[in-house]
Formats: structure tokens, C-alpha cells, sequence
């Protein structure tokens, strides 16, 4: 039995340099496509690659394709070409007009196959799903690998697949749910992803142990964390690092330090397996301490990025966050004088937000300096308890999903008569704000408290870059060398950065070229165009000023199923017939 899984695209994407496709096919009007271009999005879900080890341990004939970029005649074409049993199809509330349309696709050039969905999305709205789309035969409800798989090996039985625990269905015409399927409750009995594919991403818990309203973790995993143990986690680690040469690693948990103990043992195994990688993490405020952040630290994270939502103790109240803003400014302090990063998610339009409660959150970060803050609006999506709200007060339906093309459903649930000055002062503060920038005071501190920590000096170096001090920069730069610092590209990065300052272009560009050569950061890329603009300009003497690169880089897996690539070339051979 063949199994093909699918990220399908937001909509039906036009052709570049050609008209978008007309409303209800295409993107919403006036949408701003940066919001289907960057990483978050075009980044195929963990789960759906979850699924895929799970077959492939199984011996299933299985493959999985990115499609949210893809253009819709590159789509045609490919389900043309593309035969199975079974299709996958993996759905989010941006994407669910795609994933409609990629069913109805399949069902029209592949009447027999069958056809699943599942997802945040579909878990919380199993029954309009098979109502609104008619061309899916069952819904995957919350976690998907045992119903799955499940329904996979009932497929290749030839046994019928109706009435599965964790599903929803359609049968003549009527359609049903099923009772829920239990939690997976030893979640290292998982295939890895990593055993089978190259990410970047890693996984190492499911699960909340809070319940902010505008989440819909609890629908979607339950009410309880459950952990890969730290050996799981740390075997994980060892095969993207030292398999799959991942350097940057993000953990996605929800909240990744929610049990200490299990960091604790997961950092000290990274320092005892020699894994050389740095890495990123999203938590929240009262699930870090000292001794926890020391203990990351040495482990090679450089940045934490925290779900603050707001300043304003009203609204935190309102959401459900519950942590002190004191803490917080002793914790951002604590994170940075460790030399770590931080990075603050914020939110605007909950309910009761009035102009002083959005004043109150510019003043935290007055307050407290995050390194970065990025501020979003309030979206209602389905299975959290924001829009069951509006839904019981009549201000939205589930309907909305499937009659509306929107991509994701912004609202204002503050006070009305203040929304469109918060919109307007909320205009400046688009995509990722810098707060704090690092200086040689700072890094010589941290350097203090981790003498013989590469990343120390690195950090170092590069904050005497910024200070115009490239004998001080070679100094550390070659420090942290010796002391094992193990990402050539950047070093070569800095390298330039250091000759560029010294007005020596050609060197400048001769470490380039070897920076490009190991691996090709966007801050290598970026210099290398800095370089010959400036050259195509006519200049001889001197050299333009570099970027040393001091920020988290998710470097980007640009093939598939990481990323999208030109699915064409990923495309099954015709077949006949």
C-alpha cells in the first residue's frame, strides 16, 4: 500500500508574475504575501514527519511533500503524477482553503484513494470539516500517530476503516465521531523523526501545564505534559548533530523547561556526548531558574524566547497568564547576564485592552530591555477558549472557517472606542523590534562567569566588532577557537568582519568566499552582496562595514520536506495509464 502525506498551500497560489486567482480560490484581498513567505509557515509540521517515521519504522511504503509555497499549476501537475491509497493531509487554520481545495484535487484525479486530514485545525472542528468538505474521508482528531497508523494497517488489510477511536467519518452520507483515542503515554516508544529525516526542528515534550485562553494546546494534546525522557531527547540530538550536521537546533515545546530536573539531565548529556550545537527554546517565566538557565547555557542555548502577551496585569488576569512582572524583569535580567538572548512574544486585543493596558506593555519593555519583542494581534482559532467566548456570544461560528478567506481570524476583544489608536501605535512596532543590543561591558561580564566557554568569546568578539576594535576581536575569536568553537562558516564571517575594519577587502572577501564554502549563513550571503555592491560601485580603497551575525540563525533546510523546494524535481515519475 503506498502512503503520500501533504502540507498543502494557504490557497491556490498564482504562477510568479501573474494575476492571483480570483477571490475564494486565491489569497484574501489585500493580503500581504510575507505572511506565506517566511520560515514559521513554509515549514512542513512536526507532526506530519512524525507520522511518516512512525510508517517508515513500520516498513509502509511512505512519502511526504511541502507544498505551502507551491505554485496551484505545480500542484496539479504533481497529483497528477502522484498515486496512493492513502493520502495524508495535514491542516492549520492558514491553510485550510488549500488543504479543501488539495482534497478536492485528489478526490477528482484519484476517485479510490483515500483521503485523511488532521491538525489543530480539524481536531477542533472534526464534523464541519466532513460537512464543508466532501471530498475527505475521515478526520484524524487530536494526536495522530496510533490512529494513523491504525488506520493505515486496516487500509492494507483490506479491512474497513470506519468507527476508529481518534477519528471522525463519513458513511452514506451521514457523518460521525468517534470516542477519543487515549494519550500515547510512553512517548519514547515514537520512531524519531531524525531517524528518518533531516530537521532542524526538535520535539521533546507535548503539552502545556497552563491554560492561557487564546491556546489550543490542551484540544490538541490533552490537559497533562507528557516527556520524552532524557536519554530519548539527547539520542535525538546525537543523530540530527553528528547525522544530519544540524548546528542550529530550535526546540519547539510549548513550554521546553516545564520540568527542570528533565533539562537538567538533558544539558549535562550534551556536555557528556560532545554535541556541538546551539540552539534556541520558547518557555515561559515561571518555568526557568538560575541554575537552570547556568546549566542551558553551558549547553550552548542563545536564546530564549518567553510568552509574555502583556504588561498589564488586567489583561494577564483576563488571559489566564499567571506570573509576576516583577519575576520577569529578574529573570530577562538573569537570562542576559548569562549571555543569552531574549525574546519577548507579546499580544495585542485581548479582552479588556484599552490604550493604558497597551501603554503598560510598551512601558515593560522600557522596564525590562528584552533583546527583542515581537508583537502580534489577537487571532481566534478554533478549540481555544478565546473563541468559544466569542462564540457564545454570538460574535462568530465555526462557519466562519469554511464560508470566509481569510487567512487567520484577527480580532479586537479590548475596548472598541480604543482600537483604532492601538492599531495606529501599533503600526511602528511591525515584525521584530530590537530593544538591547549586547555591548563589550555586557559580554566581558558573561565572560567572567564562563571563562572557558567558547560562545563566550565569540560573543565577545563580536561586540568589539561592533565597538571598532578588530585586534580585540582576533584576540577573543582565536580564544574561542582553542577552546573548540565549532561553526568554521561563522568564524571565516568574523574573520572578514575583522579584515573589513582593518580596510583589507580582498582578505575580507577571501574569507568569504571560505564562509560561503562551509555553509551559506544568511549573514555570509548578506556580506558577500555588501561587498560586491560595494565593488560594482567603483571603490578601491578601504572596505564597506560587515555584519558580525550575532543573531539565532534557523538555518534553513532548503529541500524537501523541510522547506520547499521546486516540486517538480521532487515529483514520482509518470506513470501509465
Amino acid at each position: 500500500m503506498k502512503i503520500v502525506l501533504l502540507y498543502p498551500p494557504p490557497w491556490k497560489i498564482a504562477p510568479f508574475a501573474t494575476p492571483n486567482y480570483p477571490p475564494g480560490q486565491g489569497p484574501p484581498a489585500g493580503f500581504d504575501d510575507a505572511a506565506i513567505t517566511s520560515g514559521d509557515f513554509l515549514q512542513i509540521p512536526y507532526g506530519l514527519i512524525s507520522l511518516a517515521a512512525q510508517a517508515r519504522r513500520s516498513r509502509m511504503d511512505v512519502d511526504v511533500f511541502n507544498l505551502a509555497n507551491a505554485p496551484w499549476p505545480a500542484v496539479e501537475s504533481f497529483v497528477h503524477r502522484t498515486r496512493a491509497d492513502l493520502f495524508g493531509l495535514s491542516c492549520m487554520t492558514a491553510n485550510r482553503r488549500g488543504t479543501a481545495m488539495v482534497a478536492q484535487l485528489i478526490r477528482d484525479i484519484h476517485p479510490s484513494a483515500h483521503i485523511t486530514v488532521g491538525g489543530p485545525h480539524v481536531t477542533a472542528l472534526p464534523m464541519e470539516t466532513l460537512t464543508h468538505v466532501p471530498a475527505v474521508d475521515t478526520v484524524v482528531v487530536g494526536e495522530g500517530e496510533t490512529t494513523f497508523m491504525a488506520l493505515a494497517r486496516r487500509m492494507a488489510a483490506g479491512k474497513p476503516v470506519s468507527g476508529l477511536a481518534g477519528t471522525a467519518w463519513r458513511h452514506n452520507g451521514r457523518c460521525h465521531v468517534a470516542p477519543p483515542r487515549p494519550a500515547i503515554e510512553n512517548m519514547d516508544s515514537l520512531a524519531a523523526p531524525h531517524d528518518y529525516f533531516d530537521t532542524s526542528t526538535v520535539l521533546t515534550s507535548r503539552g502545556c501545564p497552563n491554560r492561557c485562553t487564546f491556546c489550543g494546546s490542551s484540544r490538541m494534546w490533552g490537559r497533562r505534559v507528557r516527556y520524552h525522557s532524557a536519554p530519548y531527547v539527547l539520542n535525538m540530538l546525537e543523530t540530527a548533530v553528528n547525522r544530519h550536521d544540524r548546528r542550529f537546533i530550535a526546540f519547539k515545546d510549548d513550554t521546553f523547561t516545564a520540568d527542570r530536573r528533565r533539562i537538567l539531565k538533558i544539558c549535562k548529556g550534551i556536555g557528556e556526548r560532545g554535541l556541538k550545537f546551539v540552539w534556541s527554546c520558547d518557555t515561559r517565566v515561571d518555568c526557568l531558574d538560575e541554575k537552570t538557565l547556568a546549566a542551558m547555557r553551558r549547553a550552548g542555548c542563545v536564546r530564549i524566547s518567553l510568552g509574555v502577551e502583556s504588561g498589564s496585569p488586567v489583561i494577564l488576569k483576563n488571559i489566564r497568564k499567571h506570573f509576576s512582572l516583577d519575576k520577569l524583569a529578574g529573570l530577562t535580567e538573569t537570562i542576559q547576564a548569562l549571555g543569552m538572548e531574549v525574546r519577548y512574544y507579546m499580544m495585542v486585543g485581548n479582552r479588556g485592552e484599552t490604550v493604558e493596558t497597551f501603554l503598560e506593555s510598551l512601558s515593560l519593555m522600557e522596564r525590562t530591555r528584552p533583546n527583542r519583542f515581537v508583537f502580534s494581534q489577537l487571532h481566534l482559532y478554533p478549540g481555544t477558549e478565546e473563541f468559544d467566548i466569542f462564540c457564545r456570544h454570538g460574535h462568530v461560528t465555526p462557519e466562519i472557517f469554511f464560508t470566509r478567506d481569510f487567512f487567520c481570524l484577527t480580532c479586537f476583544a479590548g475596548d472598541r472606542h480604543h482600537e483604532k489608536q492601538i492599531r495606529e501605535m501599533l503600526t511602528p512596532l511591525a515584525g521584530v523590534r530590537t530593544c538591547r543590543e549586547f555591548g563589550v561591558t555586557d559580554r566581558l561580564a558573561t565572560l567572567a562567569r564562563f571563562p572557558d566557554l567558547h560562545l563566550s568569546h565569540v560573543d565577545l568578539c563580536r561586540a568589539c566588532l561592533k565597538a571598532g576594535d578588530p585586534d580585540a576581536a582576533e584576540h577573543h575569536l582565536r580564544r574561542a577557537l582553542d577552546l573548540g568553537f565549532f561553526l568554521p562558516g561563522l568564524a571565516h564571517n568574523l574573520l572578514a568582519c575583522i579584515a573589513a575594519q582593518r580596510g583589507d577587502a580582498d582578505q575580507a572577501n577571501a574569507h568569504l568566499d571560505l564562509a560561503v564554502g562551509h555553509y551559506p549563513h544568511a549573514v555570509v550571503v548578506e556580506n558577500l552582496q555588501r561587498l560586491d555592491a560595494w565593488r560594482a560601485a567603483g571603490a578601491k580603497n578601504g572596505c564597506p562595514k560587515l555584519a558580525p551575525g550575532d543573531g539565532f540563525e534557523s538555518t534553513c533546510i532548503l529541500r524537501q520536506p523541510e522547506f520547499p523546494d521546486p516540486i517538480e524535481s521532487a515529483c514520482p515519475a509518470p506513470v501509465n495509464g
